[in-house]
C-alpha cells in the first residue's frame, strides 16, 4: 500500500482517534493544514474489525497516518495508551504506512464544544452524536499534527509529540 513520494510534494495524511467503543477518522493534507472527519467506525465487543479502517486506507490512499495518544494534563500516559499503542503498531503492520503519534489531549472536549456551538448557531442541524466528536476529535488531532509539521526545513513530516 506504500507510495512512492516527490520530495517537498503534497502528503495525504489520514488520523485515527482511538478509542474501545468508536475510532474517529480524518482526512488532511500537507499544503491545506486543515483536516475534515469522516465517520467514525464502531468497535464491536469482540475487539476492532479492520475492514471500515482497510476501506478507508484503500478510499484515502494516505502517504502517512496519525494515531492520537492519549495523555492526562500532567502530560502522563492516559488509561487508553497501551490499547491505542497497540492499536498504532497493528495500524502500522496492516498498512506498510509509516505511523505517527501526537497528542490527543483534550481533542475530545474541543470537538464536543465546537460542534455543539455549529449547533446553536444553526450551522449544524442534526443533535450532536458521539461517533460526530469522535471524528471531530481527530480531525483536530490532525490539525495539531501538521501545524507542528508544517514548514519543516528537512522535509522531516515525523511530527511526533514525545
Amino acid at each position: 500500500m506504500p507510495r512512492t513520494q516527490v520530495p517537498g510534494s503534497p502528503r495525504v495524511v489520514l488520523a485515527f482517534d482511538f478509542g474501545l467503543r468508536r475510532i474517529g477518522i480524518a482526512t488532511g493534507d500537507t499544503v491545506s493544514g486543515r483536516a475534515a472527519p469522516h465517520t467514525a467506525v464502531t468497535v464491536p465487543s469482540r475487539g476492532i474489525d479492520w475492514g471500515p479502517i482497510e476501506r478507508a486506507l484503500a478510499a484515502f490512499n494516505p502517504h502517512v497516518l496519525v494515531v492520537g495518544r492519549p495523555t492526562n494534563a500532567d502530560g502522563s500516559a492516559g488509561r487508553l495508551s497501551a490499547a491505542a499503542d497497540r492499536f498504532a503498531a497493528e495500524l502500522a503492520e496492516r498498512s506498510g504506512l509509516p505511523v505517527r503519534r501526537a497528542d490527543e489531549y483534550a481533542s475530545s472536549f474541543e470537538a464536543m464544544a465546537e460542534l455543539k456551538q455549529q449547533r446553536a448557531s444553526g450551522q449544524r442541524r442534526r443533535r450532536v452524536q458521539h461517533a460526530d466528536i469522535d471524528s471531530a476529535a481527530a480531525a483536530i488531532i490532525l490539525e495539531r499534527w501538521l501545524s507542528r509539521t508544517a514548514g519543516r526545513a528537512d522535509g522531516d513530516e515525523t511530527g511526533d509529540e514525545d
